[in-house]
């Protein structure tokens, strides 16, 4: 018999297959979050009420904790949710809460979950972006020359 899955992974698993089963949806109401996982029934049996204060406040990385501090969701506008990316905002004391189920913590027909955040989620957000410091490299070269450049430390060291 498996363990009991964590109210938090239950959300987490509910949110996880919302953006399986429609993969052009950014995001999706807390109601969808927890209506998907009634659905599921991981726990089988009834809904536990913790599943929605959790879709509401205790998974939202961008929420002060009250009191947990996972990361599983991320509030892209009043009660609307995604799951939380690596890179997104988050609460600076969520700053190290989970984000993502440990593989042995919940049942095993959603463990290919994991997977599918791992290979395909969290990387096509990766894809295409690039980081805003590094992008810098070599701008403004074009606006000295040697010549130029010498001249300009020449005329800083004049006087001195």
């Amino acid at each position: 018999m498996e363990k009991l899955v964590k109210v938090a992974d239950e959300v987490w698993i509910a949110t996880a297959r919302l953006h399986c089963r429609y993969p052009d949806r950014f995001d999706f109401t807390v109601g969808e979050i927890i209506q998907q996982a009634k659905s599921e029934n991981v726990t089988a049996g009834e809904l536990r009420p913790g599943v929605q204060v959790h879709a509401y406040l205790h998974c939202v990385a961008n929420k002060a904790p009250n009191p947990g501090r996972y990361r599983m969701l991320f509030e892209t506008e009043k009660g609307r949710r995604r799951l939380f990316k690596p890179g997104d905002s988050c609460h600076p004391l969520r700053g190290s809460g989970k984000h993502v189920p440990r593989a042995g913590e919940i049942p095993s027909v959603y463990k290919d979950l994991l997977h599918w955040y791992h290979h395909e989620y969290v990387r096509d957000s990766r894809l295409g972006t690039t980081d805003p410091i590094l992008s810098l490299r070599g701008v403004g070269k074009e606006m000295w020359t040697d010549d130029e450049a010498d001249a300009y430390v020449e005329r800083l060291r004049a006087g001195w």
